[in-house]
């Protein structure tokens, strides 16, 4: 990847109230569609410019100087462009939104420098190399599918960021889980890094703030479809705060813990699901505010086949134990 820089300038005046402020803070007032660490990086380096000369981020503003803002992008990722499809729910200039496929690494990392979504956007659109994470504002598990949306600008990107801290960004997804409850409800609790299982995240006490709702979609004898709505996203949030409720997803090789199968179950149950070797977790609806236009987006995903096809045998086999209960009696 080249390291061919993208330039632009743009200029703003210092209001008057902003005298004695200073002037990082009011840059990133003058330049609301660039993260504020950004352009303080930008101020420290001279691409932005006091009245033509360099200032320091702390210096103090009289009102009414000019201020001149050298964007300067330069290639944020090695990874290479590489021709793999994507499923495309919404694209315009400023934003794509994606179905990712079950099995897509979304970043490069140990043992996936390459075939992951990273790789796909830049061939799709090499000038988003200039973005961090080539644009992506937020991630899906490998193994979970659904909807993702990705920046294609860095406006778009830092007004994106903003309204996932904000928690304005409404993500709902579909999962399938051990037990049959009999109720939704809400899974608060902390969650950090396993102070002994690097590989996992958990409930902890001195953890991050993870709140997950969930409601009944469909109940089976022995498992539950749940839609869960994340209020905040920390990593494995979902599959984290199901396990711990002791309602694991299913399939889930990292928090699910050994098969359990329903008594008298079917055949096709049982090969449905020691089949089933991926977290049965699908990010069906993400909706957002436009970065520039400020228009609602909602894009939906349809489960995937194997979801479908596992939904399927439960509604079945639910059926036909209901049926041999009834002729007990």
């Amino acid at each position: 990847m080249s390291e061919q820089p993208s330039e632009s300038a743009r200029q703003a005046i210092v209001p008057d109230t902003s005298a004695g402020r200073r002037f990082d803070a009011v840059v990133a007032e003058l330049f609301p569609e660039y993260s504020r660490s950004r352009l303080t990086e930008w101020i420290k380096a001279g691409d932005v410019l006091l009245d033509g000369a360099q200032a320091r981020p702390r210096d103090a503003l009289r009102g009414g100087e000019v201020v001149t803002l050298q964007v300067v992008l330069e290639t944020q990722t090695t990874a290479e462009p590489e021709d793999i499809p994507l499923d495309v729910l919404f694209e315009d200039e400023h934003v794509l939104v994606i179905n990712k496929p079950v099995g897509l690494v979304v970043h490069p990392g140990a043992g996936n420098h390459s075939g992951t979504l990273v790789n796909a956007l830049l061939y799709r659109d090499p000038s988003v190399a200039v973005l961090p994470r080539a644009g992506i504002v937020h991630r899906l598990d490998k193994d979970t599918s659904g909807v993702m949306v990705v920046a294609r600008t860095l406006e778009a990107q830092t007004a994106l960021v903003e309204q996932l801290a904000a928690r304005d960004v409404h993500r709902q997804y579909l999962a399938v889980v051990m037990g049959a409850l009999v109720a939704g409800g809400t899974a608060d609790a902390p969650i950090d890094r396993h102070p002994r299982d690097r590989l996992k995240m958990g409930v902890r006490e001195d953890g991050k703030e993870a709140v997950t709702h969930y409601r009944l979609r469909e109940r089976f004898r022995a498992h539950t479809a749940l839609e869960c709505r994340l209020e905040t996203g920390r990593t494995h949030q979902i599959r984290v705060h199901m396990a711990h409720l002791r309602h694991p997803i299913v399939g889930d090789q990292l928090y699910g813990g050994a098969l359990k199968l329903p008594k008298g179950a079917s055949d096709e149950l049982v090969a449905a699901l020691r089949g089933f070797k991926r977290q049965a977790l699908h990010a069906e609806t993400l909706e957002f505010v436009h970065p520039i236009s400020g228009e609602p987006v909602r894009n939906t995903a349809p489960a995937p086949a194997d979801m479908l096809h596992l939904m399927k045998v439960l509604r079945e086999d639910s059926a036909a134990f209901a049926e041999r209960e009834r002729n007990r009696w």
